[in-house]
């Protein structure tokens, strides 16, 4: 077997001209990482370093910049595509994230795994530094069997085994001048060990928080299923979540926000025309007043669900004399 080449390099913006080093970071986060579009809030005037530690199985960047924003669209995944995972983790400067379950604000010294087969959206501030670990995904997945679940979520890295990962990540950053491909890959395969342990730790509390916002979701949605502006985004700001975590935590049960928003509707549609205290209220009323966009399509949708018709569900509930 061929002895790892360990590769380290270090660039910054400040070797080319000022007019040149936007196009310049862009060249070079790419050669790390794969194409994406970039979004430069203060001009062309952009400082930026970079210390690159590279084998053929493990990369580790480290850097500080000014402000940019990064994102990763689906032609970009389409065209270029990426099965290993990225360990995404800040040290100072302001950081948000956005992927299609939501926008989420990345405090320092938290890990947030991610995709480059997924669309995303990553901005920093001014004076934002990190590092950027490759892995592959075998690496994670052989660990981790839920490792899609934890995908675009923070991580807490501050404390207790985090904290190890956060400081191990650093040493081989600092040192790794003094490695050989060997040690490199060796640090970093214990560095995935660890990672994998610490999210399997947050895992199993995850799932037992998840149990209880699942019953949190649901007891909002029916509490408020008549609320025309009923919604995962309503959902999460009045429960303090993210749309992201509402979603996951549905998913566990098989649904989907909008799908149990629908059914705690018609529910409550059933409900209100087998009493025979609501038959003053037409069925195009009853429907209008659930968000349903018309009464034709809300009796195409109550009659798949519960195999009648609104008229022929209201018309069993009345009384002999009155049918």
């Amino acid at each position: 077997m061929d002895k790892p080449h360990l590769t380290v390099e270090t660039s910054t913006t400040h070797s080319v001209d000022p007019g040149e080093r936007t196009d310049y970071w862009r060249e070079l986060i790419t050669s790390y990482h794969r194409r994406m579009a970039y979004e430069f809030p203060d001009g062309s005037d952009f400082h930026g370093r970079t210390k690159l530690c590279r084998t053929s199985k493990y990369q580790l960047v480290g850097w500080k910049s000014d402000g940019v924003t990064y994102i990763r669209t689906t032609t970009h995944v389409r065209r270029d595509s990426d099965d290993d995972f990225r360990l995404l983790l800040t040290f100072a400067g302001h950081t948000e994230l956005w992927d299609d379950g939501g926008r989420a604000h990345l405090p320092n010294r938290t890990g947030c795994l991610l995709s480059l087969d997924q669309p995303f959206g990553f901005q920093q501030g001014q004076g934002t530094s990190g590092v950027l670990m490759t892995i592959p995904r075998h690496e994670i997945e052989h660990r981790l069997d839920i490792a899609s679940s934890l995908l675009a979520r923070p991580m807490d890295l501050s404390s207790g085994l985090g904290r190890v990962v956060t400081d191990m990540l650093t040493g081989l950053l600092a040192e790794s001048d003094a490695l050989d491909g060997y040690q490199f890959d060796a640090a970093s395969s214990h560095i995935v060990d660890l990672l994998c342990m610490h999210a399997r730790a947050r895992q199993t509390t995850s799932i037992d928080h998840l149990d209880k916002l699942d019953a949190a979701i649901r007891h909002y949605v029916r509490s408020h299923a008549t609320d025309p502006d009923l919604s995962s985004a309503t959902i999460a700001h009045s429960l303090g979540w993210s749309i992201r975590q509402i979603q996951l935590a549905l998913q566990r049960s098989g649904t989907t926000p909008r799908e149990l928003i629908r059914e705690e509707r018609l529910q409550l549609a059933h409900r209100r025309l087998s009493d025979p205290s609501s038959r003053h209220q037409s069925i195009a009323s009853i429907a209008g007043g659930l968000g349903f966009g018309s009464a034709s399509a809300f009796s195409t949708i109550f009659r798949r669900r519960f195999g009648a018709s609104p008229r022929d569900v209201r018309h069993s509930a009345l009384p002999d004399r009155d049918r």
